[in-house]
């Protein structure tokens, strides 16, 4: 079943087409996978359903409800997360202090009861701790939780941002780029810490470069391509695509390579 319906999603800049007539359906529990040459209108697809862009036609819905218009924070209390190309983190804080961060809309208390330490603040803090403590054992970082996050590796960074998105309770997860300045073993660790999040019942919609990750991760992958869907299907099929060999490779060289 489709978690997340975009249907002949379009945008423009002024005179400048970013994207034309993008369909696609991205199914809960799965790993969904959009790829492309760079300046394809990758980001551009997350930044429209997150809500940080409105389209200049077409339509999204969530879990059938219309997205078109509405506020970015609404759109995560639907229940949709998202991490950036560029890692943002709190360097200075804790592990356990950046994942909280992600709960706040969750902590049902004013200014006052914060300040007066009620029990019922008291009770909505220690739940967050002992939640933002479960999200970072997901990810193998919970030994480190007193830490300050600029101690961590830049696929522990990585790591951590993944868990302070999954405290926003989504259910579905948007990945730009996870593992762009990644090592090769920090790949092969990541690819597992996102399978073990789909396997928990998380939908993932990812953006990624590079093919081998992308081949051995996702269930399905679209391509995008100045702007529009050129291909879509299971890994094998993207990987035997003709017109996917074409935009990765160009023509000459795609037709050396099937030669």
């Amino acid at each position: 079943m489709s978690m997340l319906s975009i249907r002949a999603l379009s945008k423009r800049f002024g005179g400048l087409q970013v994207l034309q007539e993008v369909s696609l359906e991205v199914p809960g529990g799965s790993i969904f996978g959009l790829i492309g040459p760079n300046g394809a209108g990758k980001t551009t697809v997350f930044n429209l359903v997150t809500g940080l862009l409105q389209p200049s036609s077409g339509a999204l819905a969530f879990q059938g409800r219309d997205l078109n218009g509405i506020a970015p924070h609404r759109i995560t209390r639907l229940g949709i997360a998202r991490t950036f190309q560029n890692i943002r983190i709190f360097r200075d804080m804790t592990l356990l202090q950046n994942v909280m961060v992600g709960m706040h809309h969750l902590m049902d208390y004013g200014p006052l009861a914060l300040f007066f330490a009620t029990p019922a603040c008291r009770d909505a803090e220690k739940s967050a701790r002992e939640r933002a403590l479960e999200l970072l054992s997901w990810v193998k970082l919970d030994h480190k939780a007193a830490l300050t996050a600029d101690n961590l590796s830049y696929g522990e960074q990585r790591k951590l941002e993944f868990a302070r998105a999954l405290a926003t309770e989504p259910k579905l997860l948007l990945l730009d780029e996870p593992v762009a300045g990644m090592n090769p073993a920090e790949k092969s660790v990541l690819m597992e810490e996102i399978r073990n999040i789909r396997d928990r019942g998380y939908g993932i919609f990812l953006i990624e470069h590079d093919m081998r990750f992308v081949m051995g991760l996702c269930d399905r992958i679209a391509v995008l391509n100045f702007g529009r869907i050129i291909a879509e299907g299971t890994p094998e099929d993207i990987r035997n695509h003709p017109d996917v060999i074409e935009a990765y490779l160009g023509r000459e060289d795609a037709a050396g390579a099937a030669a």
